[in-house]
Order: C-alpha cells, then structure tokens, then sequence
C-alpha cells in the first residue's frame, strides 16, 4: 500500500509537467518559508497588541525544534531507505535528495507542530494557512519520491505530539514569559533604531 501510493503519485507527476514545477519548487523551499513565518511571526508582531502572536511563533517554533529531535533520534534506531533508495529503477527522480533514513519525515514533523502550536494558541486563520501549506508539501514529497505516506504521517503525528507537550502547564507558561520577556528587549531595541532613522529621514526631507 505505501509503495503503490508513491508509485501512483510519482508516476502521475511525471506525467504533468505543468504542476511537477511548482510542486518541485515547493517542496524544496518549504523549509525556508516555514523558518522565515516563524521569524516573521517573532520578529514583527510586536508590543503588548501582538504579544499572544509572537507567543505562538515562539511555541511554533519551539515545537518544530522538539519534534525535529525525536525525529533525529527515531533515525537512529530505524534507518528506513528512501523511496528512490529502495526502488531506483521505479521512482522518478525530479532533484537530488540525500540517501538518509526516510522515517520520519522533518518537513511533515515540523510543518505540523507548527500548524498545531498556532491552533492550540487560537491562531486560527495562521494555523489553517500552514495546515493547508503542510498537507501539500507532505502529499508532494511523496509524489516526488522522497517520501512514503507512512514517512509524512508518522512525522505529522510527532509533530503534533511536540506541541501539545509544550501546550501543557507549566511548559507554556515558561514559553509565554520567555517569548514576552525577550519580545520586549527586541521591542525596545528597534524601537530605538527607528528612532534615531526618523530624525534623519525628517532632515533629509527638508
């Protein structure tokens, strides 16, 4: 069942041109992009109006580092061969990947904790986004080979289990004070740094 899905998906990407480029283009940039929403999240939501959105950017990607370390130890033990490892006559292979363990999945590991840590601290519209984002890039990096099914749910499933471990009492009191505690330092800071632009641009103007 699981190589039959990716023979399937892959087999059918293969065939269509139009949607293998922007799939490939994805899946290999979704990393970023998802460490760049955290940034974003940290980073610009700023002072006490934007606090609770910043808090779950700091639980987003605190989540994401904890499922990414149980995935990294499960790969210890199983050392599961990739789907263009184990069938390298049958998977087309669209880009270059490393040969390492294939379970589980970091992208579906840390893609879902993101998603539930910002549902869990009643980001809804941000959490849907990265849900939707996450369910097509787990589907492409199977359709690309990289991937089982299995791979993308076991990482989904540990993911999600990271930030619920950090959703629980006192951890998320500790993230909230920390986030807070460190946004105000950064607050002040660029606070400063535009301070002393604007004078600068006034005099310009003039």
């Amino acid at each position: 069942m699981d190589w039959s899905i990716v023979h399937s998906l892959n087999g059918w990407l293969y065939h269509n041109d139009g949607i293998e480029d922007p799939v490939l283009v994805y899946v290999q940039a979704a990393e970023a992009l998802y460490l760049l929403l955290v940034v974003l999240l940290c980073a610009f939501a700023r002072h006490e109006r934007w606090a609770p959105l910043r808090r779950a950017g700091a639980a987003a990607g605190l989540s994401a580092g904890l499922g990414l370390l149980v995935g990294k130890i499960i790969t210890k033990f199983y050392d599961r061969p990739r789907p263009f490892v184990a069938h390298p006559h049958a998977v087309h292979l669209f880009a270059k990947h490393g040969a390492d363990a294939s379970f589980p999945s970091d992208h579906a590991t840390a893609s879902m904790a993101i998603v539930v840590a910002l549902l869990l601290r009643g980001r809804t519209r941000w959490g849907i986004f990265a849900l939707v984002f996450a369910v097509i890039l787990d589907v492409g990096r199977v359709a690309v080979g990289f991937h089982y099914p299995t791979d993308v749910l076991g990482g989904a499933a540990i993911g999600a289990l990271a930030a619920l471990v950090l959703w629980v009492p006192p951890l998320r009191g500790w993230i909230d004070t920390v986030a807070d505690a460190l946004g105000r330092r950064w607050d002040q800071l660029l606070d400063a740094v535009i301070g002393q632009l604007r004078p600068n641009q006034a005099a310009r103007s003039r």
